[in-house]
């Protein structure tokens, strides 16, 4: 009989599998989370194993996220990780976004650094080896930095640029430019990640906020291997307000400008509407009053659609409910089959022991 089972910290991270009654911790993982990504995956498991084989040897694990995808990228999860002992499939009940599902990669996996990555392979896994060197080196975070973006409309381009170029002027903590989850992590750097209790999860920005020494790895960014972009403009302006609101109050100071600054241009304007009711003859009319209505009303909407935006991000965290809940686990070495990761930093996870 098997003598597997489930060690858990009681923070949604499952900390070792015990083969025979000893834990076992791989040198490597490997967490990647998918989204409508059949197409690529086949290719993707190819590059990832032959680069993990050459630069770690069989000691890794590659944890595969399905969030929700629509086309066949959970069954292809289950083939590869039925046919490599080293994949370990992760189904979530619904789609949860980047952010979520890539959280629970993070906290299933057990490996002493964790390479993170996207199923797109705009990010070459390749440049693991490299990430290697500059951690052994001393570095306890390599992040991948952005030279080019290929593939990309000057739409898009401009408009991230302009996103992380705000980003730093506003948020409280040292954000690198052009820079995404694309990274690699120590252990102890990904377990303080991991008991961060916010729901709204800007990962490379939680990252950086943990200091350490974290050191860019600068590189050319391809095109999508396949499949369409699971980032339209949309999911990119609420990532952006999550950076934003996560790691700065610059809006609510902002909000506080704008209302200081209306106010002091309506009293400048009742000073110069008695002025020239006593000394000019001005002539009567309703543009001039619209104007300023429409002005202070404008600044009013955005001072109170900045506040709203932070209050509704306490309300959902004041709610406690799990960020995310797993279907279903397969791999050989098996985690909690139905496991949730709560907003407060406890959990409650149902272990189900692996068959005789």
């Amino acid at each position: 009989m098997s003598n597997s089972a489930v060690i858990s910290d009681g923070t949604g991270q499952a900390k070792a599998t015990l083969f025979g009654g000893r834990a076992r911790k791989p040198k490597l993982s490997v967490v990647v989370p998918c989204y409508n990504e059949a197409e690529g995956l086949l290719e993707l498991h190819r590059r990832v194993r032959a680069v993990c084989d050459r630069t770690i040897g069989a000691d890794y694990e590659i944890v595969l996220v399905n969030d929700g995808s629509r086309d066949g990228t959970w069954q292809i999860m289950v083939l590869l990780a039925e046919e490599d002992p080293r994949i370990i499939a992760i189904n979530l009940t619904r789609n949860y976004g980047h952010q979520l599902a890539l959280t629970a990669g993070l906290e299933h996996c057990r490996g002493e650094r964790i390479f993170i990555l996207d199923a797109d392979l705009q990010d070459p896994p390749e440049l693991l080896s490299e990430m290697l060197l500059l951690m052994d080196g001393g570095a306890d975070v390599v992040y991948g930095q952005r030279r080019s973006r290929k593939g990309e409309s000057p739409f898009k381009t401009v408009a991230t640029l302009f996103f992380y170029r705000l980003l730093k002027r506003l948020a409280e903590i040292e954000i690198p430019l052009d820079t995404g989850d694309f990274r690699l992590i120590s252990r102890r750097v990904l377990d303080i990640v991991n008991a961060m209790p916010e729901r709204q999860r800007f990962i490379r920005g939680m990252v950086s906020w943990t200091g350490f020494k974290q050191v860019p790895l600068v590189y050319d960014r391809d095109a999508r291997f396949a499949g369409e972009t699971g980032y339209p403009l949309g999911k990119l302006l609420l990532l952006a307000l999550d950076g934003m609101t996560g790691f700065s109050i610059v809006p609510l100071r902002l909000a506080s400008f704008a209302g200081i600054l209306t106010g002091l241009t309506g009293f400048l304007m009742l000073v110069y509407a008695i002025g020239a009711k006593l000394f000019f003859a001005v002539p009567t009319g309703w543009a001039s009053l619209m104007t300023v209505m429409l002005i202070i009303g404008g600044a009013q909407l955005l001072v109170l659609g900045i506040v709203g935006e932070y209050l509704g991000r306490l309300y959902m965290e004041s709610k406690h409910r799990p960020i995310y809940l797993v279907d279903r686990i397969v791999g050989s070495r098996p985690l909690p089959e139905i496991s949730s990761r709560q907003g407060s930093g406890r959990i409650a996870v149902t272990v189900t022991p692996p068959p005789a």
